[in-house]
């Protein structure tokens, strides 16, 4: 018993020590994030412009006034949005993955995104306009139709199969996915002048994003990483599998609605203010799960900050790569997500 505790400790030591440098990672991640650009501003400057924002205290001699401008309304909104959306994403993916216990598997997978871009096509087509949202009304939209796919899927799963398994769940959503695609294609092609502007959100942009729209993605982030903790120990035994599920007591089907519709609302808020950004769900689990173990009360944190960093990075290629012109985020995470897809597809079937 004591040998057991000590092992614990130890884990949980070395666990903590790559936490904080994860942390740190990512904090200078952000800074480089912000710093490089077409003019670049050095980290002593961000912190003091940082500083100056923050606490609306007196910007110190020697910094331009340009400098303060850049850094507070065009690049730190970019990457906090980029890093929040990252972390959505990933925990997203962390909760997916385990709830389904399929190593591929997604928010994107059950309809999510294939909703939130109809809802959004369909209010770029249409002009449509809120006073009462205003600009956040296309997000709005493509969260609810977001979700609305969602619970479509699910829906179908348990019309098909009483006990909703994960393969039926995942079928579900890939034809319900499908079929959303088509019609958003056929939009998109019906309305050719719309066409670019579609195109351009469905491969996910940072640019020109508010604070309002990062606050309330923070706040939304938050709330679904404390609702998911709460649920960690679920998600633990849910990772072996729905029979061992069951026989630890676990009431699976409700657990695992709740699961998805909560993820699914998480990875919907984020793509209906971004736009589509594929496989960064997929990547930060699973390298997160390989150094900090299978624990969810670790890898939910853990996979926020390094899916935030990582998307981060990511943004950043995609603006100086071909600068002045700027690769779409997507086409960036896609490129790195491939082949890490294939090595996760071909490595769980050499397991299984």
């Amino acid at each position: 018993m004591f040998m057991k505790n000590n092992k614990n400790e130890k884990a949980i030591i070395k666990n903590s020590v790559k936490a904080v440098f994860l942390l740190v990672l990512a904090c200078v991640t952000i800074i480089i994030g912000i710093g490089i650009g077409s003019v670049f501003i050095s980290p002593m400057n961000i912190i003091q412009i940082l500083k100056s924002f923050l606490f609306s205290t007196k910007l110190p001699e020697g910094i331009d006034h340009i400098y303060y401008g850049v850094v507070t309304g065009i690049r730190l909104p970019r990457v906090l949005m980029a890093f929040l959306t990252g972390a959505a994403l990933s925990v997203s993916g962390t909760v997916m993955q385990s709830v389904l216990k399929n190593p591929l598997a997604s928010s994107y997978g059950l309809g999510v995104s294939s909703g939130a871009g109809l809802g959004a096509t369909i209010v770029m087509i249409t002009g449509i306009t809120s006073s009462w949202f205003g600009a956040l009304f296309l997000p709005v939209v493509g969260t609810v139709f977001g979700l609305g796919a969602v619970m479509i899927a699910v829906g179908f799963a348990a019309r098909m199969d009483r006990l909703q398994s994960n393969n039926t769940i995942i079928l579900s959503g890939m034809v319900i996915s499908l079929f959303l695609n088509a019609i958003m294609n056929m939009l998109a092609t019906a309305y050719s002048e719309y066409t670019n502007k579609i195109l351009l959100w469905q491969l996910g942009t940072f640019s020109g994003k508010e604070w309002n729209s990062i606050g309330i993605l923070a706040v939304v982030t938050v709330i679904c990483l404390v609702i998911f903790q709460k649920h960690s120990k679920e998600l633990d035994i849910m990772t072996f599998g729905e029979e061992q599920a069951l026989i630890m007591g676990v009431d699976l089907k409700k657990e695992k609605n709740l699961l998805i519709l909560i993820t699914s609302f998480l990875t919907g808020t984020a793509v209906s203010f971004v736009g589509i950004i594929g496989f960064v769900d997929l990547i930060a689990p699973h390298v997160v799960r390989r150094f900090f173990g299978s624990s969810h009360k670790w890898v939910l944190p853990m996979s926020a900050l390094f899916g935030g960093a990582f998307m981060v990075v990511c943004d950043l290629a995609g603006r100086t790569i071909a600068s002045p012109s700027e690769i779409p985020v997507g086409s960036i995470t896609a490129l790195l997500g491939t082949p890490f897809f294939l090595y996760i597809y071909f490595l769980s079937r050499r397991k299984g």
